[in-house]
């Protein structure tokens, strides 16, 4: 059997980080400090690692580079979201999510149901009534064919201060089903090599369209959220990482200040466009707790994946240690795991 070629991309987080805890750990007895990663970025809490907030991160980066977009506090009220709607002329179907929060949890697209608006707003207070609790974003939804993540690194003592990296671009293919005439969607989403992974959450998600048949050569878009434990198939499109991408973000990143090493998850128009540096939407930008997410890949070996892992770690190793050196402190121990416990409990509350 070759270990290399199973489905490793599909291993719980925590089984197939095992070595980086080791790495981490070796890296943090060279730092002195057990969360050296605290210091990569100033700008954001716990520097981006866990607890931070993704709107006030969006809120750093140029207007021109991010969606219309509001803030809910916890327990705001109905009427208060409906009214910010209006404001910022954010129409269904629309994009909310918490605030805090990693790996996908609670973003949802909320459609727009043209033959009976009310349900749109029945799904937006259902939404509310599941995480009033905690602080969320609402973001316009942009239709732009591309979803991109471009993991971008900079060195905060580099002589030439205003170069940074691009060590990973992954593309984003969402789960979809092709019809027959013959098969129900329920039917077609269950042989599907990759949705076998999701069928619990796929027949929750379609339960109103389980039996239908789908026609002949129609297409169905099975999640539309961009996220790998969602279904999406992360693909490794580091061939596209030229000095003109690099030169694009680094021009974004050098406004954001106190920012230094962490993934921009963004939808683009077109290849050319990117390149042109135009139409880009960032629907966020994550720091100390990014991924070079193209190394889920189904081709990439674990190994391979390992190797871009370990390299990842290392350089935020250095830019920490570098932000450190220029006066950024390292959280204690203590405080990091008190707030870390505090982030992931208020989802439970």
């Amino acid at each position: 059997m070759n270990f290399s070629r199973l489905k490793w991309e599909f291993l719980p987080f925590w089984a197939f980080y095992i070595p980086i805890y080791f790495y981490w750990l070796w890296l943090a007895l060279r730092a002195r400090a057990f969360c050296f990663f605290t210091a990569s970025n100033p700008l954001m809490k716990l520097g981006g690692f866990a607890g931070y907030s993704k709107y006030n991160v969006l809120c750093h980066i140029p207007a021109e580079f991010r969606p219309k977009m509001f803030f809910i506090p916890a327990f705001g009220r109905f009427e208060e979201v409906l009214e910010n709607l209006k404001t910022h002329q954010i129409d269904f179907p629309l994009i909310i999510k918490p605030d805090k929060g990693e790996r996908g949890f609670g973003v949802e697209k909320l459609e727009n149901d043209v033959q009976n608006p009310q349900n749109n707003l029945e799904n937006l207070k259902n939404y509310l009534k599941k995480y009033n609790h905690i602080d969320l974003i609402v973001q316009e939804y942009i239709n732009y064919d591309l979803e991109l993540g471009v993991m971008y690194y900079r060195f905060p003592e580099n002589p030439i201060s205003t170069v940074g990296n691009i060590d990973s671009v992954v593309q984003k293919e969402f789960l979809t089903v092709v019809g027959d005439g013959k098969s129900t969607l329920e039917m077609l989403f269950s042989q599907h090599p990759r949705s076998i992974y999701h069928l619990e959450l796929l027949k929750k998600i379609h339960q109103e369209n389980l039996q239908k048949i789908i026609p002949k050569e129609e297409k169905i878009n099975l999640i539309s959220i961009g996220n790998h434990s969602r279904g999406t198939t992360f693909l490794n499109a580091n061939h596209l990482i030229n000095k003109q991408l690099i030169d694009i973000f680094d021009n974004i990143s050098k406004q954001i200040k106190g920012f230094y090493f962490g993934r921009y998850d963004l939808r683009v128009s077109s290849l050319e466009d990117l390149y042109l540096g135009k139409n880009i939407m960032i629907m966020e930008l994550n720091g100390a707790n990014s991924e070079p997410a193209h190394i889920y890949d189904p081709n990439m070996s674990i190994w391979s994946a390992y190797k871009h892992l370990f390299g990842h770690w290392k350089n935020l190793w250095k830019i920490s240690k570098q932000n450190h050196k220029l006066g950024v402190p390292y959280v204690p121990l203590f405080r990091f795991l008190k707030e870390f416990r505090a982030a992931y409990s208020e989802r439970k509350a």
